[in-house]
């Protein structure tokens, strides 16, 4: 199978014109590149998606989809599917925080815990949150902008997903941001557990090992801050509402995980879109379309670009025949991006709804945690009423979630 220029560029070059070189065609060879960069076998699954509407079975992966409705059917079907077997999230954090995973991730704890918990991000809470945790440097960084200064992004965004966990868990820390970005890149660490898993979730014993000394460096303090820490964190709303110890040690460990690496990848991504497809301009005549703007910046990146399940008993769907054991993946970006490209005044899409966070009884508890970050972001570039532009960038290489190493941004003159 050829594959296109854009997937092997060089990773580092001066920014594609959009005015000469076409809006769509300088976001697609953006986004296609970043993906590429990070694991180059993420094109060749998105390109076989096109041919998975709905459901394609591919040697030694299993089932894949990138039908909405199809993905959504097999989000929302607990009795048919789980992610606790080989091949589901749950079955690689079972291998690192113990055997409690299997009841609190898909059996009969997991909806108490969902519903206990389900008031730790609220629209008001999470905005409360950003602006705790991230108004002195957001200013700072305005003033930079502010001056004709450049801006990198990318590592801006790290900072503040460190700071933001330093804030939920209460974590203590120095308050720099070489702190900060020490904080993220051990939540990184943990989360590069999970590369190569796409065709087998068994994590051989130093990974385990590996693992586990990472969720202790950032959950230890969690036993000695627990019943006191102040109602504000994590930590002591997870208390206030009634978790146990070991439930808060292990949804803190997952939030690093889940909310750490999408997080920074969706906040530059958001940015390059905007500049490169010139919706930044469109925004900005309409700053009304701010929540479609954040939706869809979420939609076109979709950060976590598949998700994964084992299929528990036969079952036919979309006209094929899955059986108990066999793997289907769902390709989210690819599902999400069918819809088109990036435009800040797209309405809401029903079929896709929120699929970059998932479905169902698994949807994403800090969604709306994730909307309010990415709302502060499109507010330090395009706040003041002027146009950004991008001066440089480089594509994360072998990461787990895609995303740029460096995206560096300066008012427009």
């Amino acid at each position: 199978m050829p594959v296109a220029e854009d997937l092997v560029a060089p990773a580092r070059e001066r920014v594609l014109n959009p005015l000469t070189d076409g809006l769509g065609r300088s976001a697609r060879a953006h986004e296609h590149r970043l993906l590429s960069a990070a694991r180059p076998a993420l094109p060749v699954l998105n390109w076989l998606g096109m041919f998975a509407r709905p459901l394609l079975r591919v040697p030694q992966l299993g089932w894949i989809t990138a039908d909405p409705l199809t993905a959504r059917t097999v989000l929302n079907d607990p009795d048919h599917f789980t992610l606790l077997s080989e091949g589901g999230v749950g079955h690689l954090w079972a291998q690192i925080l113990g055997d409690w995973v299997y009841d609190l991730f898909d059996g009969p704890g997991h909806y108490d815990l969902r519903t206990r918990s389900r008031e730790l991000f609220t629209e008001k809470t999470s905005s409360g949150f950003v602006q705790k945790a991230w108004a002195p440097r957001l200013a700072e960084a305005k003033a930079v902008l502010d001056a004709g200064g450049e801006l990198d992004l990318a590592d801006l965004s790290r900072v503040l997903v460190g700071q933001m966990v330093v804030t939920l868990l209460g974590m203590p820390s120095s308050g720099t941001d070489a702190a900060y970005r020490e904080i993220f890149a051990t939540g990184e660490s943990l989360a590069s557990i999970a590369l190569g898993t796409t065709a087998d979730t068994v994590l051989p014993p130093h990974k385990v090992e590996a693992a586990r000394t990472i969720v202790t460096q950032l959950t230890g303090h969690i036993g000695e801050a627990f019943a006191t820490a102040p109602s504000d964190t994590i930590i002591g709303r997870c208390r206030d509402l009634g978790l146990t110890l070991q439930e808060t040690q292990g949804l803190s460990t997952l939030l690093m995980v889940a909310g750490t690496e999408t997080a920074a990848s969706a906040m530059a991504r958001a940015a390059a879109l905007l500049y490169d497809t010139g919706e930044q301009h469109r925004l900005l005549e309409h700053p009304e379309w701010r929540e479609s703007a954040v939706r869809e910046a979420l939609r076109v990146t979709s950060p976590a670009p598949i998700i994964g399940r084992s299929v528990l008993a036969d079952l036919e769907i979309g006209g094929r025949t899955l059986r108990a054991g066999e793997r289907i993946i769902v390709l989210t970006w690819t599902a999400n991006n069918l819809a088109g490209e990036y435009r800040v005044d797209r309405e809401y899409i029903p079929q896709n709804r929120q699929l970059w966070f998932g479905a169902g009884r698994h949807l994403c508890l800090g969604g709306p945690l994730a909307r309010a970050e990415l709302s502060s972001i499109i507010e330090l570039l395009l706040g003041d009423g002027r146009p950004f532009r991008v001066v440089s960038r480089r594509y994360g290489r072998r990461v787990l979630i895609p995303a740029y190493e460096s995206l560096v941004v300066t008012k427009a003159g």
